[in-house]
């Protein structure tokens, strides 16, 4: 048998450049949850037991209450706020998206808002969006089910997830924090600060199975969320969590523990200093090397030129990488182009090198 390749059916590869962005796959999982998933092929299991086993060994490893898998990190999203707003009441659970009798609010700071908001609303949830702790506590009431916050933003926020937090304890309220392209440390950094639960990507940082996300927190929360998801009849029904996408997704949280983050990070930069030292006799080349925020969290590379006396802009040079062979996916700056080695793999930093150095090499 012929196995198919992305060549064979005319898809491009690429090497990844910008980071764990699902548009261009997010992750090559690791080989020990490729192990893992093969493994878990092939033999049949109850997936009740087998969520709530993997959930406990999470919860160890994590140092946590409990640990759930999920068809993503936006499947967490839906599944938590469905378990906020109809519990674990068979008919609320088979009611959703119709909220009639149920809470169905959830408070969001406007600062917070992003795309994936998306799924909170799908199950039928209203947002309400507020700015300053004042404008909280005056709409949290009966029908709010949740106080949700998108982790990426919590420091340009007006309301802390600590305060939130107090607030969520004091009205009996969930805080959930979705914290999708984060490291999930230990300690975990928003349990710590009282959030109830805190959902990953499977598939960025931890470089889990693609179809997967991770939920850190309260054990009963938890496990009414999984409710609300695949393989029961409710609302999360079609995101799915094969057995192969939750024992991989263990592997990947087994091998976060293990893995050796300074020295990821000094091979980071050794690959960013082989790109940029491909290009330094480019004319007006300048070098900014930025430090990450709580997502995507790698040093970036940010090589600037004059376009003038090059004589290419940030958009050809991006389009020329991107065009060439191998394909090569960048983000592009004001002045020029940037390098995030987050999701590179061992051996590209000077094929990446070769064709920078091609491109500007074309331009001047």
């Amino acid at each position: 048998m012929n196995i198919p390749t992305y060549e064979s059916i005319g898809v491009r590869p690429l090497i990844n450049c910008r980071g764990t962005y699902t548009i261009i796959s997010g992750s090559v999982s690791l080989p020990e949850v490729k192990a893992a998933m093969d493994e878990a092929s092939k033999r049949y299991v109850h997936l009740d037991e087998l969520m709530e086993k993997v959930g406990e060994r999470i919860s160890e490893i994590m140092q946590c209450e409990f640990g759930l898998v999920t068809n993503g990190c936006a499947a967490a999203i839906c599944q938590v706020t469905s378990a906020c707003m109809a519990g674990d009441d068979p008919e609320g659970i088979r009611q959703l998206p119709d909220t009639t009798g149920l809470k169905n609010e959830v408070v969001l700071q406007k600062k917070h808002q992003h795309v994936y908001n998306h799924a909170i609303r799908m199950t039928g949830a209203q947002i309400i969006e507020v700015d300053t702790l004042e404008e909280m506590e005056a709409a949290v009431g009966e029908q709010t089910a949740m106080l949700a916050v998108f982790g990426d933003a919590a420091d340009r926020g007006d309301v802390s997830v600590a305060e939130m937090a107090a607030i969520g304890k004091r009205e009996g309220i969930p805080v959930f924090v979705d914290a999708a392209a984060e490291r999930p440390d230990v300690p975990n950094r928003y349990l710590e600060e009282g959030a109830d639960v805190v959902a990953y990507s499977g598939g960025k940082c931890l470089r889990g199975p693609q179809a997967s996300g991770l939920l850190l927190g309260r054990r009963d929360l938890l496990w009414t969320a999984f409710m609300h998801g695949a393989p029961h009849h409710s609302i999360g029904r079609p995101m799915k969590a094969g057995k192969e996408e939750v024992m991989g997704l263990l592997a990947a949280v087994e091998k976060w523990a293990e893995r050796d983050h300074k020295a990821e990070w000094k091979m980071w930069e050794g690959w960013l200093d082989e790109i940029w030292n491909a290009v330094t006799h480019v004319p007006t080349i300048t070098r900014e090397t930025q430090q990450p925020g709580r997502s995507n969290v790698a040093p970036i590379l940010k090589v600037g030129w004059n376009a003038t006396r090059v004589e290419l802009t940030p958009e050809q040079a991006q389009q020329a990488l991107s065009d060439g062979e191998p394909r090569i996916e960048v983000f592009t700056h004001e002045t020029g182009v940037e390098f995030m080695p987050y999701m590179m793999e061992p051996g590209e930093a000077p094929i990446v090198a070769e064709r920078l150095a091609e491109v500007m090499r074309a331009g001047k």
